[in-house]
């Protein structure tokens, strides 16, 4: 799997206004405490408005908090919301790209790789990411060596 950056950027802003609870939280503070371009992150911010995913408050005391609790904002919502489907093949979902021949499986194989991909981005919200308390499952498969080859 390849992530954006982008997609990181949005994930680490996210956690960032996870752990800081209620407070709106300004673009140069989440920028300056995740080392990232302020003005693209900006951007990466409307996105995530646009989604529902933050609020903007203007004014002195400004900034941007979730529009959700932490909790129920997935990192698949975070994913999807800058970085539009979670796995596709040449821009097209697995299920309208079609093959023949012996690479006809591949189809089953790259809808197996969003299912999984999936499993794993949906249940891991920015609280789990913010508190660091992983799903168990996480934990198991990051604890395993071969998960770092």
């Amino acid at each position: 799997m390849r992530l954006s950056a982008r997609v990181d950027y949005a994930l680490r802003a996210a956690a960032e206004l996870a752990a800081a609870g209620a407070g709106p939280t300004t673009v140069g503070e989440l920028a300056k405490e995740q080392d990232m371009p302020p003005k693209y992150l900006e951007n990466i911010l409307l996105q995530m408005r646009r989604a529902g995913l933050v609020r903007g408050q203007r004014g002195p005391e400004g900034g941007y908090v979730l529009a959700r609790p932490a909790g129920e904002i997935s990192l698949a919502d975070v994913i999807r919301a800058v970085d539009g489907p979670l796995a596709n093949v040449r821009g097209e979902r697995p299920e309208h790209v079609g093959y023949r021949g012996p690479a006809e499986s591949l189809q089953q194989v790259w809808i197996a790789l969003r299912a999984t991909e999936r499993a794993i981005l949906e249940e891991v919200t920015l609280e789990h990411v913010a508190t660091g308390a992983l799903p168990e499952r996480v934990r198991q498969l990051a604890a395993d060596p071969a998960a770092w080859d």
